[in-house]
C-alpha cells in the first residue's frame, strides 16, 4: 500500500510546477494548462485524503473541481479565440489593450 505522504508530495510537486508555469510564462495556452494543472494537484490530495479517512465527501468534492475546471476551460478558451480574431497573438501582456 502506498503511504498517504507520497500522495502528497506528488501533489505538492504538481502544484508547484503549476504555480511557476503560470508565473513564469506568458503564453495564455500555458497559463491555461498550468492552472488545470493546480487544479488536478488539489484533485489528487482530495481524493488521498479521502481514501485514508474512509469517507466519501473528497471525492465527490472532485466533481465539483472538475466540473469547474471544465467550466474554465470552456469560457476561457471561448474568450482567448475571440481576443486571438481581432489581435493574432497570444501572450498575456498584449491582453492589457482590453481593459480600455
Amino acid at each position: 500500500m502506498v503511504p498517504l505522504s507520497w500522495y502528497i508530495i506528488l501533489s505538492a510537486v504538481l502544484f508547484c510546477i503549476g504555480v511557476f508555469g503560470f508565473l513564469a510564462r506568458r503564453n495564455m495556452i500555458v497559463m491555461f494548462i498550468s492552472i488545470e494543472l493546480m487544479l488536478n494537484a488539489v484533485n489528487i490530495s482530495l481524493v488521498a485524503f479521502s481514501h485514508y479517512l474512509q469517507q466519501v465527501t473528497g471525492q465527490i468534492l472532485v466533481f465539483f473541481v472538475i466540473t469547474v475546471a471544465a467550466a474554465e476551460a470552456a469560457i476561457g478558451l471561448a474568450i482567448l479565440i475571440a481576443y486571438y480574431k481581432n489581435n493574432p497573438t497570444v501572450k498575456a501582456d498584449d491582453a492589457s489593450l482590453m481593459k480600455g
